[in-house]
């Protein structure tokens, strides 16, 4: 593995010793990439399974500001914070070791915000899109920011959900990525404001 592009071209990145973890290939980084930027001008990015935190690194090579890091995993945030330094990111990031719900929940009593989400849980974890809503819910997203859903590809996620809008679905053999931006002004407050305008007005729902 190593960083593709960017002010880090070319820097190796250790892998997370042991099986537990699935990083994204170096293929299906750079098509990643190329379909959401390939470049930066700055902003927050959050590698919330982070696993090698190769995602993170990728995109504060390409101009990101900033990135935060989580994993639940002791190896997997020793290994971030190994590649952070080999990259010469570490002072542009924040590598905490906590569970994705814990995690957003602490984000957002910090006023965090971000302009771009890497989600690439276990296979086994079915919960990308609840863990989005929950995003929406702490109010941790920038208007427009986009998401990067990544799972197997045997599995389907909605294309539209609250206010999260699918922008490019795509699968890499067993690696399923789908790309959303958040819409802050659609989805589900103006649903609900829909819904009571219509009752308001005698009309069903």
């Amino acid at each position: 593995m190593r960083v593709i592009s960017g002010s880090a071209r070319g820097r190796p990145l250790k892998a997370v010793p042991g099986m537990g973890t699935r990083p994204t290939t170096d293929k299906v980084k750079e098509a990643l990439f190329s379909m959401i930027g390939p470049y930066f001008e700055g902003g927050t990015a959050l590698d919330l399974f982070a696993g090698t935190g190769g995602l993170g690194i990728e995109a504060l090579s390409r101009g990101m500001d900033k990135a935060i890091f989580v994993d639940l995993d002791y190896k997997s945030v020793e290994t971030v914070k190994a590649n952070l330094k080999a990259a010469g990111f570490t002072e542009q990031a924040e590598v905490y070791k906590n569970d994705a719900e814990r995690a957003l929940k602490t984000l957002a009593k910090r006023g965090a915000s971000f302009d771009l989400v890497f989600l690439d849980p276990p296979y086994r974890l079915k919960h990308g899109d609840k863990l989005m809503a929950r995003m929406d819910e702490l109010s941790l997203l920038k208007d427009q920011a986009v998401l990067v859903l990544e799972y197997e590809s045997s599995f389907e996620y909605r294309d539209d959900f609250g206010r999260f809008r699918m922008i490019r679905k795509t699968d890499y053999g067993e690696t399923g990525i789908t790309i959303y931006v958040y819409d802050k002004d659609s989805g589900t407050e103006s649903d609900s404001t829909e819904k009571e305008e219509r009752h308001e007005h005698g009309e069903a729902t």
